[in-house]
């Protein structure tokens, strides 16, 4: 069967928009909402240990707020850097759909995950 030029490039563009997006430095989007932040506790204790000043809220336009105030965030492939605002600096690693873990400054995992616990409402 062949192709007309046109059908061949609609084909063409129809599987570049459905073929998974890379890990290797696409930007995306966190899904918007509430993230809570926590440190592990221990088995004398609470299960988590909740770090109030750590959480955040992602909303629309790459934006988000915190208990300090309002910033921008990118996310490239798994790593989402606040470039704006009080959280200014700061580098996470999505480790799950709607989970993060706080990056130090060599980039190394820390032990503070932050979740998304709810709807941007």
């Amino acid at each position: 069967m062949k192709l007309a030029p046109f059908s061949l490039l609609c084909a063409s563009a129809a599987f570049s928009f459905t073929a998974p997006a890379s890990a290797d430095g696409t930007l995306t989007t966190m899904p918007h909402g509430r993230y809570q932040c926590s440190l592990p506790g221990d088995a004398g204790g609470p299960a988590r240990l909740m770090v109030e000043e750590a959480h955040f809220r992602i909303a629309s336009a790459s934006s988000y707020r915190s208990p300090k105030g309002r910033g921008v965030y990118i996310m490239r492939g798994k790593e989402l850097h606040f470039t704006r605002g009080p959280k200014n600096g700061e580098r996470y690693k999505r480790v799950g759909d709607t989970a993060l873990q706080k990056l130090d400054a060599k980039g190394e995992l820390t032990r503070l995950l932050c979740s998304r616990v709810g709807p941007k409402a």
